[in-house]
This record gives structure tokens, C-alpha cells and sequence, in this order.
């Protein structure tokens, strides 16, 4: 593999026009090196009427491992649903690798290095769910867990359950709560992400989320973006 220096921007050459990616910025490493891999641009472009993604995959082979690299100003609305449909082109594709995993690139602005955040198990639910209402309507997947629905609302605060969270307290909160309240159980964490949130800052709570991880609480595999809009009401706190 090409080493890679500690670098905030990517940039990126393409028909004799530079491009430039700014990767988002966190303060911790989830993983640090990856082998066999290629690369996936998504680009930050301002037209005359709107902010748009442009997305370049021209170097990627579907054999080895994908690496993600995203602007950090894009909101989640233009990234998860080219994401999604890159994860279903590499599944589909009849010489994707077995073992082959999908990353999303960082900064990390600590250790002075770039970093990675796997994503190959995460399914999107995109734009009209969310998982409160998604347990009760297949509860006898769930019925085995204690189940806690996090959201990071568009102004990124946090809620667990409906209940606000500081974000200095989440980490021990959630260390501290969902054990107690589980009762020997898992707690299975179902996260929820607002459409309006930046790239950076959903690479940032992905990374402070990876903190709470232990032998008795984990993460549905399910992730949901939603659009506060096209949810149905419930006269509930998300």
C-alpha cells in the first residue's frame, strides 16, 4: 500500500482539473491502516442555484477494500444516498472479495493521522424512518434486547429516548444508564441521524459512539436518516 501522509485535504486530478476534498476532523483513531484498497471521492460543488455532491469512482475495484473519501461540508441528504447506492453496486458485483470492507476517511487531528471508520455491516434506512417507531413495528426481532433509540437532532444534541443528553455526559451516561436499566440483557443502540447534519459531524459522533461499545451494549446494524418532515406523527420527542 502507498503510504499516505497526515494530510485535511485530498486532492484529486482529473482531466487536467484539481479537485480537492476536505476530510472531516475527529480526535481518535478507530483504525489506522488499511491494505488492498481503493478510493471513492465525493466532492463539495457550488452551482448558481444549489450545493451539490459530485462523485468520482473511476479507480475502484470491486475486489478490495473502499475507501470513502468524503467532504467534510456535505450534508448527510447528498451523501447516504450515493453511499447506498455504492454499497448495493459492490454487493451486487460478481467479483467483490470476500473479507473486502468499506471505510470512511478522517483526520485525526490528535494523533496527526489519517483514519478510518468501517461501515461494511451498517444498512441505511434513508429519509422516512425512524427507530422508534421501526422496533415497535418489528418488535419480535427486538424482543431480545433492551433497546435504546439515539438521535442527534439537526442542531446535533442528542437525545436517548426522547430524554436530552449533554454530549460531555454522553459517553459515561450511556455506560451507566443502559447496563443498569438492561437488567442482563443487551442494550442494542439504535442510532438516528437528521438529514441536515453535516458529513463532519456525522464522522464525529460516529467516533465518540465507538466509545461505549463493551460486552453488554452494542449497535443494531441499522442506521436512519431521516427527514424530520416525512416522518409520521406521534406528538412525541424524538
Amino acid at each position: 500500500m502507498k503510504k499516505i501522509l497526515f494530510i485535511t485535504t485530498i486532492f484529486l486530478f482529473i482531466s487536467c482539473k484539481k479537485q480537492d476534498v476536505q476530510l472531516p476532523k475527529s480526535n481518535k483513531t478507530i483504525l489506522k491502516d488499511i491494505q488492498d484498497h481503493s478510493p471513492v471521492y465525493m466532492f463539495f460543488k457550488v452551482t448558481e442555484k444549489d450545493t451539490t455532491v459530485e462523485l468520482n469512482r473511476q479507480n475502484t475495484i470491486s475486489t478490495t477494500n473502499w475507501i470513502y473519501n468524503i467532504d467534510k461540508r456535505l450534508p448527510l441528504k447528498f451523501v447516504i444516498p450515493e453511499v447506498m447506492k455504492l454499497q448495493e453496486k459492490k454487493k451486487n458485483s460478481s467479483h467483490t472479495k470476500e473479507g473486502a470492507i468499506n471505510v470512511y476517511s478522517y483526520a485525526d487531528s490528535i494523533g496527526k493521522n489519517l483514519a478510518f471508520l468501517p461501515f461494511t455491516n451498517v444498512v441505511y434506512k434513508y429519509d422516512k424512518e425512524f427507530s422508534k417507531f421501526y422496533i415497535i413495528d418489528n418488535s419480535k426481532v427486538y424482543i431480545g434486547f433492551q433497546n435504546f433509540s439515539i438521535n442527534f437532532n439537526k442542531d446535533n444534541k442528542i437525545t436517548v429516548d426522547g430524554n436530552d443528553v449533554g454530549r460531555e455526559e454522553f459517553v459515561s451516561f450511556i455506560k451507566d444508564y443502559t447496563p443498569f436499566v438492561s437488567q442482563g440483557k443487551t442494550a442494542l443502540l439504535h442510532l438516528n441521524f437528521e438529514v441536515s447534519l453535516t458529513y463532519e459531524q456525522y464522522i464525529q459522533n460516529k467516533v465518540m459512539l465507538n466509545e461505549v461499545l463493551s460486552d453488554s451494549i452494542a449497535f443494531s446494524p441499522i442506521e436512519f436518516i431521516y427527514d424530520t418532515k416525512k416522518l409520521p406523527e406521534c406528538g412525541c420527542k424524538l
